[in-house]
């Protein structure tokens, strides 16, 4: 079972967890193993909190033992893109002037995932201000796509689908303007999707000296996942707006215009 940990989807990691037939301290310990052994030959989690990812993961078993109200994550160790603000964590975007800029809140999508009882073991590689095909920079290296290692994994969420398709991981999310999530997917053979515009705050996903009070054209935050299914559950749990908007916000999309592959050209 544990050969195959890695490689299970959120949402069945996070069943085996709620049904105790794996602590989350186990799994998130059995994570920080697979991204020290393969730190070298893929480099994707870049930025590293496992002490505190073990802690939590502690605290979320003592939960699950007294019978404590818990998410549809709980328990599931995860990581997510250097873009998004982690409180405590180090955000640069790959800009060397910017490499010991320190995020002094977690990001609305950070938060979220943590109500829904995740916890981050850290944040995975980008190319320079997340503007390439592939995720190099001069702070953190370059990372290599698992599937063949001289290959790149995409950019500019490269270092979350190799991560994810390594099984370091069991969720992560990334951004996307022309490609950022799909391109990164599609590359290492994982799931990606670029929500709707306006529909995930962006709140705590900016360069570290910008703040933003309102969305940015065209650009989104989304999940990355190894099945479609936790697509969908993540993008329900990070949906809703920021905080200046979230009086008259609400979600309402029309209908898909397609139900099937063929209905698409």
């Amino acid at each position: 079972m544990a050969d195959e940990l890695g490689f299970k989807p959120a949402l069945e990691l996070a069943a085996l967890i709620a049904q105790k037939q794996i602590s989350s301290v186990e799994l998130t310990n059995y994570f920080i193993q697979r991204i020290e052994a393969s730190a070298e030959s893929l480099n994707a989690v870049v930025v590293q909190d496992f002490e505190r990812a073990l802690a939590q993961a502690v605290a979320a078993d003592e939960t699950l033992a007294a019978g404590g109200e818990v998410g549809p994550l709980h328990g599931l160790p995860m990581t997510i893109k250097e873009s998004y603000n982690i409180e405590g964590l180090k955000t640069t975007w790959g800009f060397p002037m910017w490499k010991d800029m320190v995020a002094a809140a977690d990001s609305d999508v950070v938060r979220a995932f943590k109500a829904a009882g995740a916890h981050f073991m850290g944040k995975t590689n980008v190319p320079l201000m997340l503007s390439d095909y592939q995720s190099y920079n001069e702070i953190y290296g370059q990372t290599n796509n698992p599937w063949h290692p001289g290959c790149t994994p995409g950019g500019s969420s490269g270092g979350s689908a190799a991560a994810l398709a390594a099984g370091l991981t069991g969720l992560d999310s990334g951004s996307d303007i022309g490609g950022s999530i799909r391109n990164p997917a599609h590359y290492c053979g994982v799931y990606g999707h670029k929500p709707t515009w306006n529909i995930v705050s962006m709140a705590g996903h900016a360069p570290p000296v910008v703040q933003l009070y309102g969305e940015v054209d065209v650009a989104v935050v989304g999940p990355l996942a190894r099945s479609a299914a936790d697509l969908r559950l993540a993008l329900a749990l990070t949906a809703g707006p920021m905080e200046l908007a979230a009086d008259g916000w609400q979600l309402q999309l029309p209908p898909p215009r397609a139900q099937r592959l063929q209905d698409l050209r």
